[in-house]
């Protein structure tokens, strides 16, 4: 499924804001890695249950610029929390990249295939409220212009600025923790390259899932 090209025609569409020079430690912060062998498309099943409301989970990504964490969106995002908390215990996202980078826009992971058509193999819906803010740091889940507002499959994504999206792309959290790590890898984007091909291999080496 096409989910990165509904991304790419919004970036396109909108006058992104100015974009930063890349952190002085830009270069020293991330440690040089290949690029990670693709994996397999699909074979996932969905979760059989939902996560308790009552709890916070938080998921960190450590990748090899650095760590950040993911606080869900249990509440709002029921289906799509549950189904990424289940696919990240699995390491589904384990030794896969941010396959798009777009500076002043997004970061985008989650595919194991790396083309931006990849996912688990089945697709939760969980419509985000109206007026939803798409805010620097937010997470949210990409999909196709033809899919039903809020469907979600794997592929996520992590606005690098304040963003004007329609309320169509399902809430997945907030980074709250590693906030300069996510402004880091913003810039290993080319702002001229509508596909958002990385110019830097950022690999997720390993997520982890914390309950409280």
């Amino acid at each position: 499924m096409l989910r990165g090209l509904a991304l790419a025609g919004l970036a396109a569409a909108l006058v992104a804001p100015s974009v930063a020079a890349a952190p002085a430690q830009s270069a020293a912060a991330c440690k040089k890695v290949a690029r990670p062998a693709t994996k397999a498309n699909g074979g996932q099943k969905p979760p059989g249950s939902k996560l308790d409301p009552k709890k916070k989970y938080d998921v960190t990504f450590t990748t090899n610029c650095g760590s950040f964490t993911i606080r869900l969106a249990v509440r709002t995002s029921p289906h799509i929390t549950a189904s990424f908390v289940d696919l990240a215990k699995k390491g589904f996202f384990d030794k896969t990249y941010f396959h798009r980078i777009v500076p002043g826009f997004v970061i985008q992971g989650g595919d194991p295939t790396a083309t931006g058509t990849g996912g688990p193999g089945y697709s939760t819906v969980d419509k985000p409220p109206a007026g939803t803010a798409y805010r620097r740091y937010l997470a949210a889940m990409a999909k196709t212009t033809v899919e039903a507002p809020g469907t979600a499959g794997s592929q996520f994504f992590v606005d690098t600025a304040d963003l004007q999206l329609p309320a169509d792309y399902g809430v997945l959290g907030t980074v709250f923790n590693g906030r300069k790590v996510i402004d880091l890898i913003g810039t290993f984007g080319n702002a001229n390259d509508p596909q958002g091909r990385p110019t830097r291999i950022v690999e997720i080496l390993k997520t982890t899932v914390k309950v409280s």
